[in-house]
């Protein structure tokens, strides 16, 4: 059984937001946090012939990124670069969305195959360079910057601009909704960000190589100094991108084998070696965005019900159970670990999928992916760390979620890690019942109660009542005369009453769970519903506070 351990500080910080396939505010913080930090490697780095500058070809082989990343880590971190040029360090919004490449430059077409990669130009907030390099036939050469290769519409930008600028990020786009028709698949662009979709899907949430001390005082964000695409062939059903990745604390050689479809996924190898030990890493964390939801519009009084990326943290535990946790976005900072060894996987998905729950026809919430993470071969002991932000707008990443071994990784000893990551839309993740809503009232007899004197009053803000919607997976052939059994429980508090009724608007049931907390605290609640002892449903997870 899994079960989280949660914390709830009394201090918050700053919503973290994730880059996209084309800058908007929620930006802001990919773009500043590689400010500061090299992306190109640094001259002294070249010294001793084992880490080329990626000025010229070099021979490129299986394994090479790796040996890279092994003989930065054993330098000193350096994360100086020069500055950027005046006309692009002072560029505002406004005038950086106005740059754009030319998508009849776009590289990877020559050689037949049905990827496009397009980059993004430095500036504004993305001041770090990244080099971008095509691999063939053994051979990674660079591209070499060149302003003919975009359109910079109305801004102007005096005076001649380097040769060796390199780029901001890059984009692939292939023909994944409609063979005769280039779309937007995926996107790097800030510190180590990506974004990419499946079939009939819109950007949402983000994926990031990795994540350090996030869920602590102070940040490290790791960035992508140089990636190395390689030219697939005419037929080609997927495209393979190598990245190498560097931060004070850790160096990673990555490739990412992107295949598009319904359910786009990325295939991720990864060997990290660390220049300190590693106690607060994050692999593979997502982050995303959730501001109202159905449990909770007291944030605002915005006409459209919900606004969220994602809605719950998926986890599919290495026991065999399936967790659900609705997200929240809470008053203060928390925090929640879910233990596990072996996970099968893990993600932040946007469950929801209809319009009626946002009515909002510009940005599609409603379509919208989920990334769910599934590791391969053996993780060991660790937990699934959620962090839960506390936001007032829409436009900040307030939600990460990411995996954390129970051992440090220790300083100067690589490790290879292997994981996919799809994008979905919820469904055919496992075949059981799954949580379809979570609403909370108060118990019913709380307003009786409440009239009756003002004792009654102080111990029921320490009750509530939960309505969980179980839909799917065979639920809909039970009859509503012999329904499931309910398997409730609290970490804390009491479980007063628990019912159960047909809801044939989903094709499952309701659950109404009753609890109260004797006194200050938080409580973990879990529920889900069974058969002659078969787990019918995943398990419904949540954390309630009361003073």
């Amino acid at each position: 059984m899994i079960r989280a351990r949660g914390h709830h500080p009394n201090e918050s910080r700053p919503a973290q937001t994730p880059s996209a396939g084309a800058p908007s505010r929620r930006d802001v913080m990919a773009g500043l946090a590689g400010a500061g930090l090299a992306a190109a490697l640094p001259a002294a780095a070249e010294e001793g012939a084992r880490i080329p500058s990626f000025a010229e070809p070099v021979p490129f082989e299986p394994g090479v990124v790796e040996r890279w990343a092994q003989a930065l880590a054993a330098r000193p971190f350096d994360g100086g670069f020069p500055p950027l040029p005046p006309p692009l360090a002072d560029l505002d919004y406004d005038a950086y969305r106005d740059i754009r490449f030319r998508k009849e430059r776009a590289f990877l077409g020559e050689a037949g195959g049905p990827f496009r990669l397009q980059l993004f130009h430095r500036g504004f907030l993305y001041p770090r360079p990244v080099a971008v390099n095509l691999v063939r036939d053994g051979v990674s050469t660079p591209i070499v910057y060149d302003p003919a290769l975009f359109d910079f519409g109305r801004t102007r930008i005096e005076g001649t601009l380097p040769s060796d600028l390199n780029f901001a990020g890059i984009r692939i786009h292939a023909p994944l909704n409609r063979p005769d028709r280039l779309d937007e698949l995926i996107v790097f662009v800030g510190a180590s960000y990506f974004r990419f979709l499946g079939q009939d899907q819109l950007y949402g949430l983000s994926a990031r190589g990795l994540a350090i001390g996030t869920d602590g005082d102070g940040e490290e964000f790791p960035f992508f100094r140089a990636f190395f695409i390689e030219v697939p062939p005419e037929g080609a059903t997927a495209l393979t991108i190598h990245a190498l990745l560097d931060s004070p604390s850790v160096v990673g050689a990555y490739r990412f084998m992107v295949e598009p479809g319904r359910n786009t996924s990325v295939r991720v190898s990864a060997t990290l070696t660390p220049r300190r030990d590693l106690a607060t890493v994050g692999i593979a964390p997502l982050t995303s965005m959730f501001f109202i939801g159905e449990t909770d519009r007291g944030h605002s009084d915005d006409y459209r019900p919900e606004l969220h990326d994602s809605d719950g943290l998926q986890i599919a535990a290495g026991s065999g159970e399936w967790l659900w946790r609705p997200l929240d976005n809470p008053q203060s900072r928390r925090i929640s670990t879910f233990l596990d060894r072996d996970p099968k996987g893990f993600g932040l998905m946007q469950r929801d999928r209809a319009f009626a729950s946002y009515q909002d026809l510009e940005a599609g919430y409603e379509r919208r992916p989920g990334y769910f993470v599934e590791p391969e071969g053996a993780w060991g002991e660790g937990s699934v760390v959620l962090m839960e932000l506390p936001t007032d707008n829409e436009t900040a990443d307030n939600i990460v979620a990411f995996w954390r071994p129970k051992q440090p990784y220790p300083a100067g000893k690589s490790v290879r890690l292997a994981y996919t990551i799809r994008a979905h839309t919820g469904e055919d993740l496992h075949p059981n019942g799954k949580v379809v809503n979570t609403f909370i009232a108060e118990p019913a007899a709380s307003g009786a109660a409440r009239k009756a004197n003002a004792a009654a009053d102080a111990a029921l803000l320490r009750s509530l009542r939960f309505l969980i919607d179980f839909g799917g997976g065979g639920l809909a052939r039970i009859p509503g005369e012999a329904p499931p059994e309910i398997v409730a429980d609290a970490s804390l508090g009491r479980i007063v009453a628990t019912s159960i009724v047909p809801n044939p608007h989903i094709g499952g049931f309701r659950v109404a769970l009753d609890v109260r907390l004797d006194g200050p605290g938080t409580t973990e609640l879990r529920v889900y519903l069974k058969k002659d002892d078969q787990a019918l449903t995943e398990t419904w997870s949540y954390p309630w506070s009361a003073a």
